[in-house]
């Protein structure tokens, strides 16, 4: 049987991408060498913030007196934590495997290795079997990048991110190697759990991508917390627990390295003429790659790492192949407007140009900001918060260009301030939406 589509990988790029063409009568084979719903749903972002979320209610606990609340012998248990955990994740892969089951769908678990095109035909084998198709989706994801720091290899005391999530017990103390979203995140959960937490960055700043002036909001706050968090400090060589850094030892039970992550090719080495770009598939605005009937979509394109880039990315090459006609135009992704959230406590959100990015591209700006107490909602439930919301506005033509805030839950409204700039918002534009009160999203509509 010759498929309309193959997919190779079932990660939020993979299965919307199957999902969509089979529901539009199309035949599709979908590859997938572990579970579904890729590294966000099994090792990443799902698990994580369940982790996150039951050290949050202790902290939330430990800290209730604040709101008038009383609690004691307060305790948690962290292997309930990683049961609850592993119980989400299942019951998501479930209802992921509910969605792709349709006469047209079928999924194929297995390592998948492209073979090659013969007369616009695309021959994939996977279990021994081989399969044809006409149009080929590489949706591999990327892995954990390990650094080539001295001591790395063949350490028990070594985590990468997966390691960390797998465990079922906390460690007595953790040393993390990354500043980035990965890194923070991990801080965050556990410090709430009374883990003593070293992070060292080797760039001036953590969460360098962000607006720096939202990132020193939650910076302060974790330094006065007693994270002791080191910027512009190199890792030089680990040896067991200990971490040599700018001639300083840094020791802890275990090391959690988390400096990146980079695309996965593997099982793609037929395809020696793809157009690769800094380690990733090259792709256009339809997400096709340089040869023919050939798209990526996801990590692997190296473009911005989030399940919800890679989902849009799938819809957008799916279109493509079914040339559905929107608007009189094919669908493409607007990567300005992807916004990003950092679940850390308190959360930042945003989403656009920072003023840094705006400065950097030449772009005068006019910077709108408020300390998020300027939200009755916010003030109430976020007692000895301050928080900050800023906009950047493009002064050329006054548009919103990007937004950026720290502050609880702001990663629950980011998706407002994504439409202004998405579809090119004045602030007079925007200020003819109505939020509602009291909700903490009202701090968008102070900032006009």
């Amino acid at each position: 049987m010759k498929y309309f589509l193959a997919i190779i990988g079932g990660g939020p790029a993979g299965y919307t991408a199957a999902e969509k063409a089979s529901k539009a009568g199309k035949d599709v084979i979908l590859f997938e060498q572990t579970s579904l719903g890729g590294t966000c749903l099994n090792v990443g972002c799902i698990p994580t913030k369940s982790l996150l979320y039951g050290a949050k209610q202790y902290y939330n606990a430990m800290h209730a007196q604040k709101y008038g609340v009383t609690a004691t012998g307060v305790t948690f248990d962290f292997a309930a934590m990683q049961k609850r955990k592993t119980i989400v994740v299942r019951k998501l892969v479930a209802g992921i495997k509910q969605r792709l089951n349709n006469e047209h769908c079928t999924v194929v678990n297995g390592v998948a290795k492209v073979l090659d095109n013969i007369r616009q035909v695309w021959r994939i084998e996977c279990n021994g079997v081989e399969y044809e198709a006409e149009n080929l989706m590489i949706c591999t994801g990327s892995t954990n990048f390990v650094p080539p720091i001295p001591g790395i290899k063949d350490n028990p005391a070594i985590w990468d991110s997966t390691d960390a999530l797998a465990a079922t017990e906390l460690p007595e103390s953790i040393v993390i190697v990354g500043g980035g979203v990965i890194g923070m995140e991990f801080a965050t959960l556990y410090h709430e759990l009374g883990v003593p937490v070293t992070v060292i960055e080797a760039m001036p700043t953590i969460l360098p991508n962000l607006d720096q002036e939202v990132v020193q909001v939650l910076l302060d706050k974790y330094r006065k917390a007693g994270i002791n968090i080191l910027t512009s400090t190199k890792v030089e060589s680990i040896d067991g627990g200990k971490v040599t850094a700018n001639g300083e030892v840094y020791e802890a039970e275990k090391v959690l390295v988390s400096v990146g992550r980079r695309a996965n090719l593997q099982g793609l080495e037929a395809l020696n003429d793809i157009e690769l770009e800094r380690g990733a598939i090259k792709i256009d605005e339809f997400c096709r790659t340089n040869l023919p009937n050939v798209y990526a979509c996801g990590d692997v394109t190296g473009k911005i790492m989030l399940a919800h880039v890679a989902s849009r990315q799938a819809e957008v090459a799916v279109e493509h192949m079914l040339k559905e006609i929107v608007n009189c135009q094919l669908s493409t992704i607007n990567y300005s407007a992807i916004p990003s959230v950092v679940y850390t406590n308190p959360e930042i959100a945003s989403v656009g140009l920072t003023e840094a990015q705006a400065e950097a591209n030449a772009i005068p700006v006019e910077v709108r900001k408020l300390p998020m107490t300027f939200s009755g909602r916010f003030m109430a439930e976020n007692d000895g918060e301050t928080g900050l919301c800023k906009m950047i506005i493009d002064s050329r033509n006054n548009t919103i260009i990007g937004v950026h805030c720290i502050g609880n839950p702001c990663s629950e409204f980011i998706a407002a301030a994504s439409c202004a700039v998405q579809n090119g918002y004045t602030p007079e534009d925007f200020e003819q939406v109505v939020f509602p009160h009291p909700t903490v999203s009202e701090i968008l509509h102070e900032l006009l």
